[in-house]
């Protein structure tokens, strides 16, 4: 029900949200396994995508609460990419740019999706506020 009441555009940014989620992980896994791995043969450095499985079953289903605490985790991943694009070059900074771009892109996606259910939330608070202010003065 939830779905048939969002915006073309909730949709579109969900849509950008999760696609950029799953594209950070198969990155992480890809660079460190076969890409450009630490190591020849693939490099531990890959069980850094693990955290990015815990937020994805929510983000599938617009969970609120998921995509608020998952913008802020996928904020590792965008200082590790700028910090790798800084410090490497050739294909490893390439790859450290292309983390930057999908890590900011769920970040933005997802704040602008919870964006209208912030603000109903916040005016559901002042609603609240208020009849609770009127009936306390009867």
């Amino acid at each position: 029900m939830e779905y048939l009441m969002q915006s073309r555009m909730q949709r579109t940014l969900h849509a950008l949200a999760l696609t950029s989620l799953l594209g950070l992980i198969v990155l992480c896994i890809a660079w460190e396994l076969v890409l450009a791995p630490l190591r020849p043969g693939g490099s531990w450095m890959a069980i850094k995508a693990l955290p990015l499985l815990l937020p994805l079953s929510g983000t599938i289903r617009r969970n609120i609460y998921t995509l608020q605490w998952a913008s802020m985790l996928v904020l590792l991943y965008f200082i590790e990419g700028v910090v790798r694009a800084w410090s490497e070059t050739g294909l490893n900074a390439f790859l450290a740019s292309t983390e930057i771009f999908l890590s900011s892109l769920f970040f933005f996606c997802a704040i602008f999706f919870l964006q209208p259910y912030k603000k109903a939330a916040k005016k559901l608070a002042r609603e609240s506020l208020q009849k609770a202010a009127a009936t306390g003065h009867e």
